[in-house]
């Protein structure tokens, strides 16, 4: 395993879980699926041989640290010996608020809701996180430019008509020579610095 490090392991992981998302996504059976969730655990388990070489931690500490992490975050469900509470909470606003709650106790050091976001996450996903988050954190996810829900995007009832819209936003974009990834990272940023300007204290 010498030649392998975490760094050339890193695009065999992002393969691995965008299969596991595609299986899911396109109905495949069971068997598929398991296989899938199998190369990605692989995935794990080398990068924690990795570091159990260099005498960092084991796949077990990995699995103890998750378990740890479970049971600290989800007090609405578990104990903190790990058994399961009596009662849980009534809504899922509820245990969003338990959950909220207990990350930022445990990051005090995070001034606002971006943080901890990937910046490697495709601009789609992480302009999506990033308006659950404000919205999560009480804002009325307004842009700079007004509202970020569009009046074309306010007619769309299913997935299906969203994915059509955004094909055909890409597809604008692509016959005008604009790059719509970059766009959307562009905007984001826009967003998010208007957003923590309109939170900072005067």
């Amino acid at each position: 395993m010498g030649a392998l490090t975490h760094r050339s392991l890193v695009e065999y992981l992002l393969e691995e879980s965008f299969e596991v998302a595609e299986t899911i996504e396109t109905g495949a059976d069971d068997p598929e699926l398991q296989g899938e969730l199998g190369d990605v655990l692989l995935q794990v388990v080398l990068h924690a041989r990795l570091a159990q070489e260099r005498e960092s931690f084991t796949f077990d500490e990995v699995a103890a640290g998750l378990t740890a992490k479970m049971v600290r975050r989800n007090p609405h469900v578990f104990r903190p010996d790990g058994s399961l509470q009596d009662s849980f909470p009534a809504t899922v606003e509820e245990i969003v608020q338990k959950w909220d709650a207990v990350k930022k106790a445990e990051r005090p050091e995070r001034k606002g809701p971006f943080e901890g976001i990937p910046h490697a996450l495709p601009a789609l996903a992480k302009a999506q996180k990033a308006l659950d988050r404000a919205a999560r954190a009480g804002s009325s996810t307004k842009s700079i430019s007004g509202s970020v829900v569009s009046p074309a995007a306010e007619t769309i009832q299913t997935e299906e008509e969203l994915g059509d819209l955004l094909l055909a936003v890409v597809g604008s974009a692509r016959a005008k020579g604009f790059d719509a990834e970059r766009a959307l990272r562009s905007a984001l940023r826009r967003y998010q610095a208007a957003y923590e300007g309109s939170t900072t204290p005067s």
